[in-house]
């Protein structure tokens, strides 16, 4: 059995180009006109999904062959399929960029892709760019391009005839700054926190309605596929959750995976509640605790309510900035120290560049490796051994370490909990 619905790859050949403009102005041009659209986004990303979410009025899960698996993207993709009028999937940095690539994702599901290029600083390249996307790797199912950033018609029509016979124009975006979104070092501002948000999708809808990317692409075949069974390892146990502006990393599969073992989720929000909720486990997500310094250093009856959490022998869990948090000292961007949760010995910095990036694997407590991935501009300073080593997916060196305190886990990376729901019961069981 396989259920039939319209779908599209917005892929492009570099980080930057746009994609992520045109899908949202993709789905919230689709969802203005009563059409049920769900998002995906290639990759590990906190970000691009939450605009998507609000352009769609649906929440928008990540794909990826590698992190969560290709039966995991089945499954959601075909769930999809069954309910929506319009699947749109973003890929991540270039077409072919990691491995397995967002190419290879489209050529084993059958999604038709369409490049997003930036032509303002090019001409008659254009259609040399599209055309190696096609054909550097056999079966790439690229079928149409569309240029962002043009400067006139007359400069469209120059991209438009550069095309070669197999790739269909799609239109173009004008240069338009006011619709570009906001960032910040981690990517693009959380969605919460851009004001004119619904305005500046609107606007993009209004003139992506203009070009011929507002038809509904061809219809994709999704082969029937059930979300896997999940026994209940954690029945009966309630996670308390922080969700605010300083913790607001959270995948939606990761939310949805402890609920089907059988969790019952509450949420809190360090930067303003006075001490955790009643719960029998803590997830502190990743986010953006050194933006909120003043305020997580000022809520010590959060931090030792935690503390009292730990010591007593149950279990938590904390992330990135989750485990940024739980140090003692915290420096921010501009130098200002902040003193924080005080569970783990020692200092988190912020620095300018990136400090870690990528994909990586770490087995804990004698069960199978969770995948996930890591992305961080600060580093860690401890005397706390690690516990665990994670492992690049390249395997070139060693990944993030993974440090236990009782039944606290705290590491830099950012894990998928459906890559491996036995383990991630393991981490919260009471």
């Amino acid at each position: 059995m396989t259920h039939s619905c319209p779908a599209l790859l917005v892929a492009a050949p570099a980080s930057g180009q746009g994609k992520t403009t045109v899908v949202a102005a993709l789905a919230r041009l689709h969802a203005r006109q009563g059409r049920r659209v769900r998002v995906f986004k290639c990759g590990p990303d906190f970000l691009d999904p939450q605009i998507h979410a609000v352009a769609s009025g649906a929440p928008c899960a990540n794909i990826d062959l590698w992190m969560c698996g290709e039966e995991d993207a089945r499954w959601r993709l075909a769930a999809a399929a069954k309910e929506a009028d319009l699947i749109l999937v973003e890929g991540v940095m270039g077409l072919f960029d990691g491995e397995p690539p967002a190419a290879e994702l489209a050529q084993r599901l059958g999604i038709p892709i369409l490049t997003v290029i930036d032509g303002a600083a090019m001409a008659t390249s254009f259609g040399a760019i599209a055309y190696g996307l096609k054909h550097y790797r056999p079966g790439t199912p690229l079928t149409a391009a569309f240029a962002n950033r043009v400067g006139s018609d007359y400069h469209a029509e120059l991209l438009k005839k550069s095309l070669p016979e197999d790739i269909r124009w799609m239109g173009h975006l004008p240069r338009d700054d006011y619709a570009a979104m906001p960032e910040r070092h981690l990517g693009l501002l959380p969605a919460a926190e851009i004001a004119d948000l619904s305005a500046r999708l609107d606007r993009m809808a209004d003139a992506l309605a203009k070009t011929d990317a507002a038809a509904l692409p061809p219809a994709v075949d999704f082969a029937a596929a059930a979300p896997p069974a999940l026994p209940p390892l954690l029945a009966g146990t309630t996670i308390a959750v922080a969700r605010d502006a300083a913790f607001c990393f959270l995948y939606p599969a990761n939310l949805d995976c402890l609920q089907a073992l059988g969790a019952r989720l509450v949420f809190f929000s360090p930067l303003a509640d006075a001490a955790l909720p009643d719960c029998d486990a803590v997830w502190l997500p990743g986010g953006y605790p050194e933006l909120h310094g003043k305020a997580l250093s000022a809520n010590r009856s959060l931090w030792a309510s935690l503390s009292k959490h730990v010591a007593a022998g149950k279990p938590a869990y904390a992330e990135c900035g989750g485990m940024m948090a739980l140090f003692e000292t915290l420096v921010d961007g501009d130098g200002q120290a902040h003193w924080l949760g005080s569970l783990i010995p020692g200092a988190v910095t912020m620095q300018k560049k990136l400090a870690a990036l990528g994909m990586q694997e770490v087995a804990l407590d004698g069960q199978a490796a969770i995948r996930g991935h890591t992305f961080h501009y600060s580093r860690a300073e401890t005397p706390l051994a690690p516990f665990a080593r994670a492992a690049k997916k390249q395997g070139a060196s060693e990944g993030e370490a993974v440090w236990r305190i009782e039944r606290l886990t705290a590491s830099y990376l950012h894990l998928y909990f459906p890559s491996n729901p036995a383990a991630v019961a393991a981490l919260f069981a009471r």
